[in-house]
């Protein structure tokens, strides 16, 4: 009678489906069919099988699932689901009280229904409720302890003990994203009377809670659908010009001052100057480079050696060999304005040695490119189509 009812029920559930899968409601903006897709999960949670004259709470034990399966449409998916391993009974009469435990794993194969597809007549949810309902093969085994009892459970069985499995449950399901879920998921499944190595003169219960994810793929990308192109209109052109402006850059001529400023040193008693030199070469090649140039020439001799008279002479051959030197390099006698001789009256640098040294510095102009910003325009003759 049972099992006439269950399958009633599967019947009507997939009449009321029908007229959903039919209407091809709203996607939501979705770039992807919302149907058909595959997927699979795994479940963990906790089951109890009701036990006559024994406190269910106690017989609790953990559960775990897997599942692979298919969602047809919106409203209608199918999965084959098996879920164990561990189960408990009890006994608690005649003085006697005592559980045992045994294994059992359920392969089913369930019809998933979506309400909120189905009666929101929408084709996709971030929230999902699903009624879940199905049928197939229980196995038990491992039920030593019960069979130790047997005198008192004479129903208790020590092999392999085969049900069938009919299921009813929910199951509320969230899209973390396309592809991924997490779901809670509550079933009862009725199984035979003797499955529980007890007789009631009516199926056992089992009632598992799991709480688990799932990976959905094979989704297809959904159709674009192109608007229909238009007819083509009769063309009129024009002509217009068109002005564009643009910035361009230009370069003015600016004086600017420019300085330099040379060292060169002797060795003790030494006042020779080469035009070859490197700072001779790039005084004159200053000199070459501006205009209005002039340079001054300062020698010196370090106090550390000699004495004043002999430094004066020493500091004054510097100076005349460092103007020949520049002269011989190509600089114009005119260009030196100023030469100069200190002995050791002036100490430039505070190391001795470094004294010994003729000072040449420099000033001049030169002409620099500065870069100026102007506005421009040019024109140009444009067809445009106006229809």
């Amino acid at each position: 009678m049972f099992k006439c009812k269950y399958f009633a029920v599967a019947a009507l559930m997939l009449g009321l489906c029908a007229p959903a899968m039919a209407e091809g409601t709203s996607d939501d903006g979705l770039n992807f069919k919302p149907a058909p897709y595959m997927f699979v999960g795994v479940q963990g949670g906790a089951q109890t099988t009701f036990s006559k004259n024994y406190n269910n709470f106690k017989l609790i034990t953990p559960t775990a699932s897997v599942s692979f399966g298919a969602f047809f449409t919106p409203v209608i998916g199918a999965r084959l689901h098996l879920n164990g391993i561990w189960n408990k009974g009890g006994y608690d009469e005649n003085g006697l009280n005592f559980k045992y435990k045994y294994k059992y794993l359920t392969t089913n194969l369930d019809l998933m229904v979506n309400l909120v597809t189905l009666i929101g007549k929408k084709d996709y949810s971030k929230w999902n409720v699903y009624l879940i309902t199905g049928f197939g093969l229980n196995t038990a085994w491992g039920n030593e302890e019960a069979y130790a009892a047997k005198q008192v459970l004479p129903l208790a069985y020590n092999d392999t003990r085969f049900s069938h499995n009919i299921r009813v449950g929910a199951m509320l399901d969230y899209n973390i994203t396309k592809n991924f879920c997490v779901n809670l998921e509550v079933s009862g499944n009725s199984l035979s009377d003797r499955y529980n190595s007890k007789l009631t003169n009516h199926d056992d219960w089992q009632l598992t809670a799991q709480l688990g994810v799932a990976y959905k793929f094979g989704y297809k990308k959904k159709p674009v659908v192109k608007e229909p192109e238009p007819e083509p209109e009769p063309e009129v052109w024009e002509t217009r010009t068109d002005t564009t402006w643009f910035d361009e850059t230009i370069y003015e001529d600016v004086k600017r001052d420019r300085d330099i400023e040379k060292h060169i040193f002797f060795g003790i008693r030494k006042d020779g100057v080469d035009a070859t030199q490197a700072q001779i070469t790039e005084v004159a090649e200053f000199l070459k480079g501006v205009e209005n140039g002039e340079i001054t020439i300062t020698s010196y001799a370090d106090k550390g050696t000699g004495n004043p008279r002999i430094n004066m002479g020493y500091s004054k051959k510097r100076a005349q060999s460092t103007k020949n030197a520049l002269v011989k390099a190509g600089v114009d006698e005119k260009m030196i304005k100023t030469v100069e001789w200190k002995g050791d009256t002036v100490q430039p640098f505070p190391e001795n040695d470094k004294n010994r040294v003729s000072i040449i510095t420099g000033h001049g102009v030169y002409t620099a490119k500065d870069p100026k910003t102007v506005k421009k325009f040019r024109t140009k003759e444009v067809r445009y189509r106006v229809k």
